[in-house]
């Protein structure tokens, strides 16, 4: 545009923009899958799989598949998905039942039979939960949890050894 201060001559039309390169837009899941665990958190049993045989490690487990044998993970986290099917003896830190289990359970810590699962077999944990809706076949054992000796402040220290001979 012209302006009256302006000298010379005036470009009416300014060069156009170069055309940018269109971005992709975003793409969103619109599943409601849970988000997945990071690498080394957890493993993942696909229903599509079958084992047979000893599982042992140090992480989480999550089987949605067919397991026979045993599953030995005493400082993590086992669930069996809605899918799942195991015939085995489990030990893990804790256990989670949303699928079909058939065999005995030690966890150190909790045993959790949701609504949908199913348990036909012996449990040996320091807490159980049982939702309405699970089936359980078996019995349970509830053992102390390894906790620290509660030390009371304050308190007179008495031994055999420190009481005055009478």
């Amino acid at each position: 545009m012209w302006k009256p201060s302006q000298t010379g001559p005036v470009n009416s039309h300014p060069t156009p923009e170069p055309p940018r390169p269109a971005t992709p837009a975003p793409v969103f899941e619109t599943t409601s899958r849970p988000p997945a665990p990071a690498p080394g958190d957890q493993a993942t049993i696909g229903k599509g799989l079958f084992i047979k045989g000893e599982i042992s490690g140090s992480e989480s487990l999550f089987i949605d598949g067919k397991v026979e044998g045993s599953i030995n993970l005493p400082g993590n986290r086992v669930t069996v998905g809605r899918n799942g099917q195991v015939s085995a003896s489990i030990t893990a830190r804790e256990i989670v039942v949303l699928g079909k289990v058939r065999g005995n359970m030690t966890a150190s810590d909790r045993v959790d039979i949701r609504a949908e699962g199913s348990l036909s077999g012996d449990v040996a944990a320091a807490r159980i939960s049982i939702e309405d809706g699970a089936f359980f076949k078996g019995g349970i054992d509830i053992r102390k949890s390894e906790s620290k000796p509660t030390i009371i402040p304050n308190a007179p220290a008495t031994t055999e050894a420190a009481r005055p001979v009478q």
